[in-house]
């Protein structure tokens, strides 16, 4: 589903023993790391700038192979100083087999460890939940892109609609809105990029960077970018790799 998520923290150092720390006890390593991105796979972290401030009350779930990973992704991180979110434990409303641990990063957003039977293959991240101010003006803007980015509306009231690709998901919640966010979805080429891009405009939503190559992060990178009604930066992208 995810492409990328990435998020801006206010301290680099800080944030990267973090993730460091929890990360590694499901298996997952740091791929790449310079003074301007730190990655794990399909997550990285960002350093905040005066225009790009730090993402805030955020939530991700990271997928943990078994209960046990849970389990020692909280240890982990609570033996380590960080602050406690949420205890291992089964969490029914989400699920019949849903086991989660819950950790909060050094700027806030909610880090949890996650289990259950229907868990993101092929990637680091299950699930994202953003807070909104209107659900259901963020709800418009998500359905509006969702055919190009390939995601579907899966569940909806008031209070969240979630989206799916049938493998992860993201939800928008109500609350104080998360700020700062970037999320990526992937493209199967340049002309979805393109008329993503398209119709998020012409539904009056705010570009943010037109389709074209950003040779930048790799030869062949070709996005486009939109915010979403919260200001969260939502990317569609084809990396014409073979």
């Amino acid at each position: 589903m995810f492409d990328h998520v990435t998020i801006r923290v206010s301290d680099c150092e800080a944030s990267e023993r973090f993730y460091e720390t929890v990360l590694r006890t499901l298996g997952v390593e740091k791929t790449y790391s310079d003074e301007y991105l730190a990655e794990w796979d399909d997550f990285s972290l960002s350093p905040a700038e005066s225009e790009r401030p730090a993402t805030r009350r955020l939530h991700i779930g990271f997928v943990a192979p078994s209960r046990a990973h849970v389990d020692e992704f909280w240890r982990a991180g609570r033996e380590a100083g960080f602050r406690n979110d949420g205890a291992p434990g089964p969490r029914p409303e989400y699920g019949g087999d849903y086991y989660g641990g819950f950790l909060l990063d050094p700027d806030g957003n909610s880090a949890e460890a996650v289990h259950h039977g229907s868990l993101r293959q092929n990637g680091v991240i299950d699930h994202v939940w953003m807070r909104v101010a209107e659900v259901a003006q963020a709800k418009r803007f998500y359905e509006t892109v969702a055919f190009h980015a390939r995601f579907r509306l899966d569940r909806d009231s008031p209070d969240r609609a979630q989206f799916t690709s049938g493998n992860g998901s993201f939800s928008v919640v109500s609350g104080a809105p998360s700020e700062h966010v970037h999320m990526a979805f992937p493209a199967a080429d340049n002309a979805t990029v393109a008329e993503f891009h398209r119709a998020a405009v012409a539904a009056g939503y705010r570009d943010n960077g037109a389709p074209g190559e950003r040779p930048v992060y790799h030869p062949g990178y070709y996005g486009a970018f939109v915010l979403d009604p919260d200001g969260n930066n939502i990317e569609l992208v084809n990396h014409n790799r073979d």
